[in-house]
């Protein structure tokens, strides 16, 4: 009997020794192990935003390399969101900008590179993905396009009036102004809701400094056109922190089995006193 004992006691040590973590070497585990879960989960978590992004890299190929260099400016001129388009076709204009992005993927070494990670990265490939989770769908697309599009009419009525005091040059009003760096500017705000306390300070101030460190000042007070839409947008992000539906995470309809598990993890500590409270014993371990 002893010997049956020994023997049991030997096989549930070895099966807890291949059950942990630790001994699983098909579980991941760490920072590697998590980014390799947070990509592997990616298109269930945040499906929209990965088909955008698969948009956005097949139209800066097709811009880039599939076109002419004279075809290529012709439609980036045709979607930028500068003042002669915004009156000529604005509805063309705003949501055709949104295609594309103002940056570079091989020139490592240049400041467009560092602008597509923040913008394309960050703004979009991280913070959008984050709002379709945290919202779903469709108020992350709201905040994202809205974000853009105020940005862009806002500017829009700036550089009216710098063109009337003379601070802008009469060539803005043709110049190329594409791409979704407004739309990721705001969500890179909202985003500030995803950071822990201690780093959202250092947040706001990066999103608000970013533009700046390549403005270029003209004979006026205001920094270029493009900065300044990267800031009115920043702004806009920032200001959606206070309204409490973005304040609130959306709740996840879960299925029969996950509502049952739900109601049961929370019964538990209740059911657990009651019986302490009766006296009542569970049964004897193994």
């Amino acid at each position: 009997m002893a010997g049956t004992v020994a023997v049991t006691r030997r096989s549930r040590l070895q099966l807890d020794l291949k059950e942990s973590p630790g001994m699983n070497s098909q579980s991941p585990s760490g920072a590697p192990g998590r980014a390799l879960r947070a990509l592997w989960g990616y298109p269930r978590r945040a499906p929209l935003t990965l088909a955008y992004v698969c948009l956005l890299l097949v139209t800066h190929a097709w811009i880039g390399y599939g076109l002419s260099a004279g075809r290529s400016a012709g439609v980036l001129g045709y979607v930028s969101t500068n003042p002669d388009n915004l009156r000529d076709h604005p509805l063309s204009a705003l949501l055709g900008s949104v295609l594309f992005f103002d940056g570079t993927l091989t020139d490592v070494a240049s400041t467009g590179f560092v602008g597509t990670l923040i913008t394309l990265g960050l703004g979009v490939c991280c913070f959008l993905a984050w709002a379709e989770r945290r919202w779903g769908a469709v108020r992350a697309v709201a905040v994202f396009l809205g974000g853009h599009v105020a940005a862009t009419l806002l500017t829009a009525a700036v550089i009216a009036v710098a063109l009337r005091q003379g601070w802008y040059p009469a060539s803005v009003r043709q110049e190329l102004d594409f791409g979704v760096s407004y739309g990721a500017q705001t969500v890179l705000a909202v985003g500030t809701l995803a950071l822990p306390r201690w780093g959202r300070l250092p947040w706001v101030v990066f999103v608000l400094g970013w533009p700046l460190g390549g403005a270029e000042w003209a004979a006026g007070p205001l920094p270029d056109f493009t900065t300044v839409g990267h800031l009115v947008a920043a702004v806009l992000g920032f200001g959606l922190l206070g309204v409490p539906a973005f304040r609130r995470q959306r709740v996840r309809a879960g299925g029969p089995s996950d509502a049952a598990g739900g109601c049961a993890s929370r019964r538990g500590p209740v059911e657990r006193s009651a019986s302490s409270a009766a006296g009542v014993q569970g049964p004897p371990s193994g």
